[in-house]
């Protein structure tokens, strides 16, 4: 079994990429963003509140992200995430790299050809 460490490792990568491309559709909260990826994903990938508030405090610490607070749609207050400029060009190197890293691992995994 994988390790906190290598899990966390692994998930902060992806699910840096994932909310970025979740909020190029406009601004989200951040229920509404695990909503959004769990949706897009088939209901495949879940996000846990637990990942998602400190990814989203990092990703508004390097400027990636701004924020406001609002009400959402329940009334309550929210805080809300919008990309910024750099966050946009930020989802473009990320998702090269992500789209590099993904072609590596299925050229590892696919069968051998000899």
């Amino acid at each position: 079994m994988e390790s906190e460490r290598e899990r966390s490792a692994l998930l902060q990568g992806t699910l840096d990429v994932l909310i970025l491309r979740t909020l190029l559709g406009g601004e989200h909260h951040g229920h509404a963003i695990v909503r959004a990826i769990q949706q897009r994903s088939g209901d495949v990938i879940l996000v846990d509140h637990g990942s998602l508030y400190p990814a989203l405090q990092r990703l508004e610490a390097r400027g990636w992200l701004q924020a406001r607070w609002g009400q959402s749609e329940s009334g309550r207050r929210a805080r809300f995430y919008a990309l910024s400029e750099s966050g946009r060009a930020a989802l473009v190197k990320e998702t090269n790299r992500w789209e590099t890293l993904s072609t590596a691992i299925g050229r590892v995994l696919a069968p051998s050809a000899g």
